[in-house]
C-alpha cells in the first residue's frame, strides 16, 4: 500500500498519485523557468518545484490535475520538500478520482447536520432563531462542503461547518460554567460569524480568494448579507444590531482583520472559542502526523513554532 504524503518523512521516497492544488510559474537565477507546485492527498499537502519547466509542463500541470510523481522528500527552509524526480498526468487506466485526494472532517457530513438542527431548535429568541434558519436554508449545500480557510485550519472539504460544529459545543460546555452568556446569541454568533467565506472563497476542492473574497474580506460580506436578511425577513430588534457586532469583532484585533474590537460579552467568547478551535485543528492535525518523542513541523501560523509529542500516553 503507497504512503500518503502526510506521512512520508524527510529523506524517505515517495511514489504515487497526487492532486495539484496550486501551480505558479517563476524564474531561476539562471534565467530558466520552473513551476511551484503545491501537491495534496487526503493527508495534507506538500510543496514541489518543476525546474527548467517548458511551455507544455505549464499547460499540463495546472491546478485541479491529478499526477503520478517519483521523488524523495527534502527539506527546505526546515519545511519537507517533494524533489521530483519523474511526473506525468494520470490516465484512465490508473483508475483514481478527484475525491481520493481530498482531506475531508473527521465527521460524517450528517452528524454536522443532526448538530446544527438540534441547536437551531434549542433556540428560544424568535428573532435569532429565524435569521439563522434563514442562513441554513439560503446555504444548505454550500455550509455543509466548503472549508473554513484556504490554508492553516480546516482547510478540508467540510471543514466550515466541523469548525461551526465543534465552535458551538465548546459554548455549551462553557454556559456550564458561565450561566449568564446569552446562548442563543453565542450559537448564532457561531453559525453566522464566516459564513461569508462561502463568497469569499472559489469552492471545496482547490480554494482561492474570490474577487468579492479579495475586495471585502468575509467579515464585511457577511455584515451586509446579514443587514439583507433582516430586512427581507422585516426584524428590527437589537438581536441585528448585535449579531453585527459579532460578525464584525470575532476576529479580536483590527491588526487581525476585525473592524471593531469585541465589547459585547459574547463577541468576547466567540472571538476565544474561534481563537481556539482554530490552533487545537492546527495542532492536532499536525501532531497526528508525529512521532512520540519528536517535533511537528514549523507552524507558521501559530509563530512559527514547532509542538512536541509526549512519549507517555494520555
Amino acid at each position: 500500500m503507497l504512503k500518503e504524503i502526510g506521512f512520508v518523512e524527510v529523506g524517505q521516497p515517495f511514489e504515487g498519485f497526487l492532486l495539484i492544488k496550486s501551480a505558479s510559474k517563476g524564474v531561476a537565477s539562471n534565467g530558466k523557468p520552473f513551476l511551484t507546485l503545491i501537491l495534496q492527498d487526503s493527508s495534507g499537502d506538500i510543496e514541489a518545484k518543476l525546474w527548467e519547466a517548458t511551455a507544455e509542463d505549464e499547460q499540463t500541470f495546472t491546478q485541479e490535475t491529478i499526477i503520478k510523481v517519483t521523488g524523495e522528500i527534502t527539506q527546505f527552509r526546515g519545511k519537507p520538500q517533494l524533489k521530483i524526480q519523474k511526473l506525468r498526468p494520470t490516465q484512465p487506466t490508473d483508475g483514481v478520482k478527484l475525491e481520493d485526494f481530498l482531506e475531508k472532517a473527521p465527521v460524517e457530513i450528517n452528524e454536522l447536520e443532526e448538530r446544527l438542527t438540534q441547536v437551531i431548535f434549542e433556540m428560544e429568541n424568535p428573532n435569532i432563531q429565524r435569521i439563522v434558519r434563514y442562513f441554513i436554508k439560503k446555504y444548505e449545500k454550500e455550509l455543509f462542503l466548503f472549508p473554513a480557510a484556504v490554508k492553516n485550519h480546516h482547510e478540508y472539504v467540510s471543514g466550515l461547518a466541523h469548525h461551526v460544529c465543534t465552535m458551538l459545543n465548546i459554548a455549551k460546555d462553557l454556559k456550564r460554567q458561565y450561566d449568564d452568556i446569552n446562548l442563543d446569541l453565542l450559537y448564532a454568533g457561531i453559525i453566522l460569524h464566516d459564513l461569508g467565506k462561502l463568497k469569499e472563497l472559489s469552492g471545496p476542492v482547490t480554494p482561492s480568494y474570490t474577487l468579492e473574497g479579495k475586495l471585502l474580506g468575509h467579515i464585511s460580506i457577511m455584515a451586509e448579507e446579514l443587514a439583507q436578511a433582516a430586512q427581507e425577513l422585516n426584524i428590527d430588534g437589537e438581536e441585528v444590531l448585535l449579531l453585527k457586532h459579532m460578525i464584525l469583532s470575532h476576529h479580536g484585533k483590527g491588526e487581525w482583520g476585525s473592524p471593531k474590537a469585541p465589547i459585547l460579552r459574547e463577541a468576547e467568547l466567540l472571538h476565544l472559542i474561534d481563537f481556539i478551535d482554530a490552533r487545537m485543528n492546527m495542532m492536532n492535525r499536525s501532531l497526528e502526523k508525529t512521532k512520540p518523542g519528536e517535533f511537528t513541523d514549523r507552524i507558521f501560523a501559530m509563530d512559527n513554532r514547532s509542538f512536541y509529542k509526549p512519549t507517555f500516553e494520555k
